[in-house]
């Protein structure tokens, strides 16, 4: 349980982040600052991914790790991006992983899914 909280703490964390880091001026050494925090910290989120197994009941990974995959290479992709002067490619993979890290969230709000059992006692969002 002790991962389970680390990475949804993580991901709390990303979801606020990322919401003001989109929502303030561009291009400010705030905005990369702010920016190079929540990166690092998605891949905290996206690492810890790795070692959480509950949709197989502890079999392994699943099909969801794939997102995390896909996360990390997106990431690496925003990066390589804004260091080569391409802004909007930027905020392209940007947006998307944090809209991608929220419906994540939705999701594992889902009954039955081990978030949603730890912070509502199994209700679920939906």
């Amino acid at each position: 349980m002790q991962l389970l909280a680390l990475h949804a703490a993580l991901a709390l964390f990303c979801l606020l982040l990322g919401a003001a880091v989109l929502l303030r001026r561009k291009g400010t050494a705030s905005h990369k600052l702010l920016g190079r925090i929540w990166v690092a910290a998605m891949v905290g989120v996206a690492v810890s991914s790795f070692w959480i197994f509950e949709i197989r009941r502890g079999a392994g990974p699943s099909w969801i790790h794939l997102l995390s995959i896909w996360t990390l290479i997106s990431l690496a992709l925003a990066v390589w991006f804004i260091r080569r002067g391409n802004v909007r490619a930027h905020k392209a993979f940007m947006v998307g992983t944090f809209l991608g890290l929220a419906g994540a969230g939705l999701g594992a709000m889902a009954p039955g899914r081990a978030l949603s059992r730890w912070l509502l006692g199994g209700s679920g969002l939906f």
